[in-house]
């Protein structure tokens, strides 16, 4: 690299803004005299972008996870810590960004930063650092919620993303490879990203805002200082920046977050249908003229779809007077509208546009746990859930197997002989486990002094195993 004299420097500058101005202002390349007023207007909106982001940082914060990581019972065939000699219990750590949006505390991040932390420890943009408390984790959209108590926090202002137009500029912020409080500049690239395979509702907003691992988290914001998203993931062939970064749309994030403050979980609307997309063959064999909608593929019994008369074979194209793009538009909007709302579906039927009112039942509602359950889960250690029909065809298991354990507490009797998230209890005690609910009237009056008795299912295998009290 040629390195310029340090005669030309003054030079260099001066033409280089006046060519700067040029592209913006389209002012005569022929013009011998610079626009000093443009020039002005420039260094004043650069200045006025600085002072918006100092204000934003205050709101920023850094979030280092443990995770406790126990390697007994790797080994199926032998999954006593006790009877493992090689079996070890390590600390693994991870970086990740949040916003605080309250003035009690509650911060804004995504669940694959905290989700699974034993301990979360949050840093402030002035170096003060509290422990957080885990609030709620919502996978499907990979939202979380943390709290810490603290004094004089600066919350970012909410804005509303459903006005935020592409094209326009955006800025995040967050703690990219450990480096905190990093600042990058983009445009909002595109809107309503989806089918992507990154969470299970997707509604991304896309910007060329450089964004790397451990700004997870943290916020996008636009131009009047606001938060507009939420920060999750990035499209990268290397695991860097590539210009394309996805944010959680803050309206969307913001409603789950109430949820998960106020009730502890997302309730998500369920109209009970299979859909599929529409392509240009599909929209003439239905008779419709563009490939906008989504197709019902199956209806369940019993279900909100079935009670208002929805069929196979219809195409739906609005809710409540939303145009519905694709099947994961619909997904979303049914979704967002919540359980017991009644929503209007816009649908063709046989080339002819007809018009549904369906009251919404809850998507994956959890069953109600007895106090004894609760108790027993928590001396175990363990978390466990119905088998998804994705574990079932990945995992080759059949209907009704078991529950699928999800989360084994670092140091619990579970972890100690060795369960992990992923593995099946098919049977408690010789009593038939088929659903979580049979699973929680299993274990409701366990003994752990006298043992309680797991039949695990792999497909490598089975085996019985007893957790006891030492």
């Amino acid at each position: 690299m040629k390195i310029i004299n340090q005669k030309y420097q003054k030079r260099f500058a001066k033409w280089s803004t006046l060519l700067f101005v040029l592209m913006i202002t389209g002012t005569s390349a022929n013009s011998t005299e610079i626009n000093e007023q443009a020039v002005q207007n420039l260094i004043q909106n650069s200045k006025a972008r600085a002072v918006l982001v100092e204000h934003a940082r205050e709101a920023v914060v850094h979030i280092r996870v443990e995770k406790s990581i126990n390697t007994a019972g790797r080994n199926l065939q032998n999954p006593s810590s006790q009877n493992n000699p090689g079996a070890k219990q390590f600390k693994q750590q991870g970086l990740g960004s949040g916003s605080i949006v309250s003035e009690d505390g509650y911060i804004l991040t995504n669940n694959h930063v905290v989700g699974d932390a034993d301990r979360i420890v949050v840093k402030l943009h002035d170096g003060r650092e509290f422990e957080a408390k885990l609030i709620g984790t919502d996978p499907p959209s990979d939202i979380a919620v943390i709290q810490i108590e603290g004094k004089e926090l600066h919350p970012i202002q909410m804005g509303d993303s459903s006005k935020v137009k592409v094209g326009e500029s955006a800025i995040a912020i967050g703690n990219p490879f450990g480096l905190t409080q990093t600042v990058t500049l983009g445009i909002i690239s595109a809107k309503g990203r989806s089918n992507i395979g990154i969470t299970d509702y997707e509604n991304f907003i896309q910007t060329d805002a450089a964004i790397n691992p451990g700004n997870s988290g943290g916020p996008l914001i636009s131009l009047e200082g606001k938060l507009i998203g939420v920060n999750t993931a990035i499209f990268s062939k290397s695991g860097g920046y590539q210009g394309i970064g996805f944010a959680v749309p803050v309206n969307m994030a913001r409603q789950i977050m109430q949820d998960l403050i106020e009730v502890g979980r997302v309730s998500r609307g369920w109209l009970g249908v299979g859909i599929q997309d529409i392509t240009h063959d599909l929209a003439q064999a239905f008779g419709t003229k563009n490939t906008h909608g989504s197709i019902v593929t199956k209806i369940i019994s019993p279900s909100p779809a079935e009670s208002a008369g929805l069929k196979e074979g219809d195409i739906v194209v609005s809710v409540n007077q939303k145009n519905v793009r694709d099947s994961s538009q619909l997904k979303n909007y049914i979704a967002e509208a919540g359980a017991g709302i009644e929503v209007e579906l816009e649908i063709i039927r046989n080339g002819k546009t007809e018009v549904l009112k369906v009251v919404l039942d809850e998507r994956d509602s959890p069953p109600a746990v007895s106090q004894n359950a609760t108790e027993s889960a928590s001396v175990l250690g363990l978390l466990v859930q119905d088998l998804s029909l994705e574990v079932i065809k990945r995992l080759g298991y059949d209907p009704g197997t078991g529950v699928v354990i999800t989360d084994v507490k670092p140091g619990s009797p579970a972890a100690q002989v060795g369960l992990q998230a992923g593995m099946v209890i098919a049977e408690v005690n010789r009593q038939t486990v088929n659903s979580k609910i049979d699973y929680q009237n299993a274990i409701k009056h366990i003994n752990l002094e006298k043992g309680v008795l797991f039949l695990l299912i792999r497909p490598e295998g089975s085996q019985y195993i007893i957790i006891k009290s030492k």
